[in-house]
């Protein structure tokens, strides 16, 4: 590994640990947000769910802009830009500001998912590719580690708030490293043309699906998924033959290998993304932990990633990723399985033994799985495969949301989440952790139906 390539890692591992941060540390503070802002069940969902639709909206477009006008450059915007929201996030007087600041964080966000791992696919080879991304899926874990253990001590000693201050403070420092160290020589150039028409009616169409799925039972979410069902059909129909694509869709129909570990991963975060809310607010709620007292039990699942991510990718540079990749789903959906029979007299021990095998088989998904697909497509589609593997992602966290928001509608309703509804709200955890492993055992089928990695 060159110092060269060993700097663009240091700012690229920085950067992964931002949004897992973020992410982790806001889920242990949901309750004390709620609380202050008076905020029901549903539109608490929407201060997670608000950054996830606005990422995967913008994902897309962004990682084609990369390829087109240079990863570096929107790289180091996208966190400029996360550093101003975070701290909008922190001085939020109202729910309402809070969301939407964390719309426009979810926009400085893509932009950072779009180019960092085409830019460490560009940097290192098929042989060192896979140890890198283990490295940097690390990272994630590690801001997801850190999150539920400092967010809950953030919290429940100087406020919610807190949290987006630590989070400004980084994210500054990341701008600077970025600034500074990145080199000039990862921002290609082309003339091609920017697919305007295909970025508008893909944001649409998610972002009427999404609102949709946030709407139902009501007749008004079912006309809406509907109307976002149609319109990525008609993307997907305008992509095959547009000459420059947003996303380039004859990846997905042309290459297997790239197409099915895609959808393991739509899957696997589809199935895996929601379950820090939930058990957050099982911990509080029904178990009546402090902040500092949940994220203490969340820690187990991210550590776990953390150590064991790096590993997972190397072992994926020497042992087909399909079967590191299959064998970390199924023992994602054990763990998804257990907390289906989660009650309020479950003891503490079990539902760590759970997150244990959650943590170990993420790790051996994720790095494994990302590795097949960065090197299943040539170098020049490295930006819109690297934007493609976070538009699974977010699309993924945001389905898993949309499940819990789904949930909580049919279960809860409007409401508050006070003693009154604890029995509703542990039904529809029960069942959310229920569907969720059955799409576990899916994303296995699509993890195997993928075929052997390109040599």
């Amino acid at each position: 590994m060159s110092p060269s390539s060993r700097t663009i890692l240091a700012v690229l591992t920085l950067t992964s640990l931002l949004t897992p941060f973020m992410g982790s540390s806001i889920n242990v503070a949901l309750p004390p947000i709620a609380t202050e802002f008076q905020m029901s069940a549903m539109s608490l969902s929407w201060v997670a769910f608000s950054f996830l639709l606005a990422s995967a909206v913008f994902l897309l477009p962004m990682g084609r802009a990369a390829d087109l006008y240079g990863r570096a450059r929107l790289f180091t915007i996208g966190i400029g830009g996360y550093v101003v929201t975070s701290f909008m996030c922190a001085v939020a007087p109202s729910g309402g500001w809070l969301i939407a600041a964390r719309v426009l964080q979810g926009i400085g966000a893509a932009m950072i998912f779009g180019t960092s791992t085409a830019i460490l696919s560009d940097v290192f080879p098929p042989g060192e590719r896979g140890r890198a991304l283990g490295i940097t899926v690390s990272a994630v874990y590690f801001g997801l580690s850190a999150g539920p253990l400092f967010g809950g001590i953030l919290t429940q000693q100087f406020g919610w708030r807190s949290i987006f201050y630590v989070n400004t403070v980084v994210a500054l420092v990341v701008l600077v490293f970025a600034v500074r160290m990145f080199p000039r020589d990862v921002r290609p150039r082309t003339r091609e043309p920017f697919d305007l028409q295909g970025a508008l009616v893909y944001g649409v169409s998610l972002c009427a699906l999404m609102f949709g799925i946030s709407l139902l039972p009501h007749i008004n979410g079912a006309l809406l998924v509907a109307t976002g069902i149609i319109g990525l059909l008609v993307f997907i129909r305008w992509e095959l033959r547009v000459p420059a694509p947003v996303l380039d869709v004859r990846l997905f129909r042309g290459n297997r290998v790239f197409g099915f570990s895609n959808l393991a991963a739509l899957l696997n975060y589809s199935a895996t993304a929601a379950t820090a809310f939930l058990l957050s607010l099982y911990l509080q709620y029904t178990k009546g932990l402090t902040p500092q007292q949940a994220g203490t039990v969340l820690i187990v699942q991210p550590v776990i990633q953390a150590f064991l991510s790096p590993l997972a990718g190397r072992l994926s540079d020497r042992i087909e990723p399909r079967r590191v990749a299959s064998l970390g789903m199924a023992m994602t959906a054990a763990g998804l399985g257990s907390f289906a029979f989660l009650t309020a007299e479950t003891s503490q021990p079990l539902i760590i033994i759970g997150l244990a095998f959650l943590g170990v088989g993420f790790a051996l998904f994720s790095s494994p799985n990302t590795n097949a697909i960065m090197g299943s497509v040539e170098p020049r589609h490295y930006g819109i495969a690297s934007s493609a593997v976070a538009t699974m992602r977010l699309t993924g966290q945001m389905f898993s949301t949309g499940i819990v928001m789904l949930l909580f509608a049919l279960f809860i309703g409007d409401r508050a989440l006070t003693p009154e509804v604890f029995e509703p709200f542990m039904q529809s955890l029960q069942t959310g952790f229920g569907v969720f492993a059955l799409l576990c055992l899916l994303g296995i089928g699509a993890s195997l139906a993928r075929g052997r990695h390109p040599s």
